[in-house]
């Protein structure tokens, strides 16, 4: 029996279909209805990483009209939890955030895309924090944010 991840699975099957991002997005979406409140679009998937994007509107603003610090917060989340869930071995290992560390560097007045990246490959421990850093960009590629979130990973018995 395979040890792949089934959002990876999913991602590799709806990522073909016509509006396959869109459709695995709502999927994620769906199993964590908190991050469908900022319309993400995933944007590419595979073990050790992941970038999604936030277009910039009206919704995820704060009171001077920029992307809300919170909300890019949520875009890191989601796309290092996406990356997380693609990534541990299934079979052996579960995950669940455990804290975050983030840094503002400027304003976002445009899209903005996170990426969340690890470098593979990784021995699973029985129990580990795994610090995933993620970084948001606006559409000038300047980078706008970064988090350091830690992710418990813990052997399943």
């Amino acid at each position: 029996m395979s040890n792949k991840s089934s959002v990876l699975t999913a991602w590799r099957i709806v990522k073909k279909l016509p509006f396959g991002h869109w459709l695995f997005t709502k999927i994620v979406c769906f199993k964590a209805p908190y991050f469908g409140s900022m319309k993400p679009y995933i944007l590419n998937l595979k073990a050790g990483y992941c970038s999604a994007r936030v277009k910039n509107r009206r919704r995820v603003h704060n009171h001077i009209g920029t992307i809300h610090a919170i909300a890019q917060c949520n875009l890191a989340e989601l796309c290092a939890g996406v990356m997380v869930d693609a990534t541990v071995p299934v079979k052996t290992h579960r995950w669940i955030p455990k804290g975050m560390t983030v840094q503002y560097l400027a304003k976002v007045d445009t899209d903005v895309t996170a990426i969340a990246e690890i470098d593979l490959p990784h021995q699973w421990l029985d129990k580990e924090d795994l610090v995933v850093p993620v970084k948001l960009y606006n559409t000038r590629n300047e980078l706008v944010f970064t988090a350091d979130i830690t992710m418990y990973i813990t052997a399943k018995k």
